[in-house]
């Protein structure tokens, strides 16, 4: 088993988290929520990148090169359905795929010319009609509803659509814990700075912990997916759980760290922590996610990453 991502695909989300960057980095998601027009700029920037050619369905190398594009989508929270578009299915002529739920199921796609399929997670795959969104950006996040027409089963869609905007939300908790730890390096208490203070350095660990594991997780994940194991969607659904979870501890410790200053507009946190939550909270939050995942492994349980070498 090999989960380090490839060479090309590491340069690959070096040169994305640049070109981020360049268009205008923390300040695109802050443009796109005074003007919601403004998400669209994205696609055209990634798409110089060549991003929308990759292939992560029929080509192994493209699909690390996916999952590292959405890790620096991520960093900057850009305002903009990557990991959804990359998604998308190979046998429908749509710009890209969404996980729903529920009996209304939302997605973050509002004020988006694009042509959306989606998939339950029962499998059930159909043709998406986006509603207008009644709420400004700043309370929805983009969230709007959709009306989904069923067409056929897309189960084989799921493990990727799943993975994939896990990375989006790793490129978060990758920044979270960069801001935190440059948050407490400048700033002092009692004449001495905040990274001093052991409680700090311990919820800093804590933090720290939780990401390393997601970031094992995700590259497992790749991998079950590359290797095309039955139990991808098992390994998808166990990412997604336990990045939920990390994702409470971090921007927990995040917003401790900095104190009400992080929820204030002036900080990058209150931005990647309010655009977040669209990723946490959808198509199912972290307890529906665990109960899915323990249904679906039922006594079996999983396999992942500490199984028999003579498994699989």
């Amino acid at each position: 088993m090999t989960i380090e991502l490839c060479a090309e695909a590491r340069e690959y989300g070096k040169q994305a988290l640049r070109a981020l960057r360049a268009a205008g980095g923390d300040e695109l998601v802050q443009e796109a929520e005074r003007d919601p027009a403004r998400r669209a700029v994205v696609g055209p920037v990634l798409g110089e990148l060549g991003a929308w050619e990759l292939e992560p369905r029929r080509d192994p190398v493209e699909l690390e090169a996916a999952a590292a594009l959405c890790r620096s989508a991520g960093y900057w929270a850009t305002p903009y359905p990557v990991a959804e578009r990359l998604a998308r299915p190979v046998d429908m002529d749509v710009d890209g795929l969404l996980v729903v739920s529920g009996d209304e199921p939302a997605a973050a796609v509002a004020d988006l010319d694009l042509r959306w399929a989606a998939v339950f997670p029962d499998g059930v795959r159909g043709t998406v009609a986006v509603r207008p969104s009644d709420a400004p950006a700043r309370a929805s996040a983009f969230v709007s509803r959709v009306d989904v027409r069923p067409v056929d089963d897309g189960a084989a869609d799921l493990p990727l659509a799943l993975v994939l905007p896990c990375w989006t939300l790793l490129g978060m908790l990758d920044r979270a814990v960069e801001l935190a730890r440059a948050h407490v390096l400048v700033r002092e208490q009692f004449g001495r700075p905040l990274a001093e203070f052991q409680a700090v350095q311990f919820q800093l660990t804590d933090a720290e912990v939780e990401r390393r594991g997601v970031d094992l997780l995700a590259r497992h994940a790749v991998w079950s997916i590359q290797a095309g194991r039955g139990e991808a969607m098992l390994d998808a659904l166990a990412l997604r759980s336990a990045a939920l979870e990390a994702a409470e501890t971090v921007f927990r410790v995040a917003h401790q760290l900095h104190g009400a200053i992080g929820f204030c507009d002036e900080a990058p946190l209150s931005w990647l922590s309010r655009y977040s939550l669209p990723l946490r909270r959808l198509p199912l939050g972290s307890v529906a996610t665990a109960d899915l995942l323990a249904r679906r492994a039922g006594r079996r349980g999983l396999s992942g990453l500490f199984s028999d070498p003579g498994e699989g």
